[in-house]
């Protein structure tokens, strides 16, 4: 199993107070850690995109920030988790352009999450022609997103292949043009899509692309939802790319210290639930879970009691280098092909963002990850040689 770190660019209200300069703060910090992550064996950086929503992600252009990670590193894979490619948002040939830009760049170390939205703040920002509206509030349908996005990414790689190339669509039209750059990873770069319902899983195992798995839940309960990918793919004969992608990734939280009580009690004071509280805030196409109270109201930061039970029961990467081995295990059970951690969706110190990452380095990924070659360049070059 593979390791990552996700970009998401929380910026909590409250961290203005004694820092007007805490957005660009919380920008450059997340950029640091990407590039010590290339220097400490993690093999993804993943950055999200999202428009409009508060404290939540303030992460608008992940093109530009994996372009900076591009430029100042030399070995992990720039993943997009995700770039919104439903034509509303960003017109699929933009993001097919813009794809192969940060290929290009990075010397082919980019691969394509896609998705199409998870809070109607988002997608009705940008306007949804055509979307069907309620008759009384006038608000689009979000659900038309789904259409959309299952239109855009099965144009998208011709459009990296062909010369130049024309559609008619439902969503989006566009007449006979080539698309540059081209990208320099062959056949193209490997497709990913958010997943959380069992349905989008099984869709991705069909379309033969990797899965980005943003549920929230313990191993076993998300391993129902492998399971369902893993028997689609497995059988996947005409993926929408030029390869089958064989690959799930997983998110979760992560704080790996020499001192394991010091991570406890500060995963207790770390403010992860608060932004917990944030997701059901914005993303209001998850289903709420019973407990989580309605906005501004939020649930109480974990004690130490439950900070180590999530730790057993292997759903809170949280402690020393052994307790994160221990819930990594658990995620590779269960059929997780990586894990990645967002230590940054938090409040922490960055002295102790840094440690994480390191100790991960040293101690947690070399006893799982022991293949130096990305899994997906191992598909991708297979499809290449068959």
């Amino acid at each position: 199993m593979e390791f990552g770190y996700f970009a998401q660019c929380f910026v909590p209200d409250f961290g203005y107070k004694d820092n007007p300069n805490w957005e660009a703060e919380r920008i450059r910090d997340n950029l640091e850690i990407s590039q010590l992550c290339d220097r400490h064996g993690f093999k993804y950086i993943w950055s999200s995109e999202h428009h409009f929503l508060r404290e939540y992600s303030h992460m608008s252009c992940p093109e530009v920030f994996l372009s900076a990670v591009a430029s100042t590193t030399e070995n992990v894979h720039l993943g997009s988790a995700i770039f919104n490619i439903t034509a509303p948002v960003n017109h699929p040939a933009r993001s097919a352009e813009r794809a192969a830009m940060i290929d290009v760049l990075s010397n082919g170390r980019f691969e394509l999450g896609t998705g199409r939205g998870s809070s109607s703040t988002e997608v009705m920002g940008f306007g949804m022609p055509g979307a069907p509206r309620d008759p009384e509030t006038g608000l689009a349908d979000t659900e038309v997103t789904r259409g959309l996005w299952d239109e855009a990414i099965r144009q998208i790689p011709h459009m990296w292949r062909e010369g130049a190339y024309s559609y008619e669509g439902d969503s989006f039209s566009m007449p006979a043009r080539e698309i540059f750059p081209k990208p320099v990873t062959k056949p193209h770069p490997p497709l990913w899509v958010a997943c959380g319902s069992p349905g989008t899983f099984e869709k991705a195992g069909k379309l033969g692309i990797g899965v980005l798995c943003f549920t929230i839940g313990t191993p076993d309960e998300i391993a129902p939802l492998i399971e369902i990918y893993k028997n689609e793919v497995a059988s996947c004969k005409n993926p929408v790319g030029d390869f089958v992608h064989d690959n799930v990734m997983c998110v979760g939280f992560g704080i790996c210290l020499d001192d394991r009580e010091m991570a406890i009690d500060l995963a207790t004071r770390s403010h992860m639930y608060y932004y917990q509280c944030l997701v059901y805030r914005w993303l209001d196409t998850f289903p709420k879970p019973d407990g989580i109270p309605e906005w501004p109201s939020v649930i109480p930061e974990p004690t130490h009691d439950e900070v180590k039970m999530a730790i057993e029961g292997g759903s809170l990467a949280v402690g020393n280098a052994d307790d994160c081995i221990h819930v990594s295990r658990q995620y590779e059970r269960v059929g997780a092909d990586q894990y990645v951690i967002s230590p940054l969706t938090s409040t922490l110190p960055m002295d102790v963002v840094r440690e994480t990452i390191v100790n991960f380095g040293k101690h947690v990924i070399p006893v799982i990850d022991t293949d130096p070659v990305h899994r997906s360049t191992r598909q991708r070059e297979a499809a290449l040689s068959s």
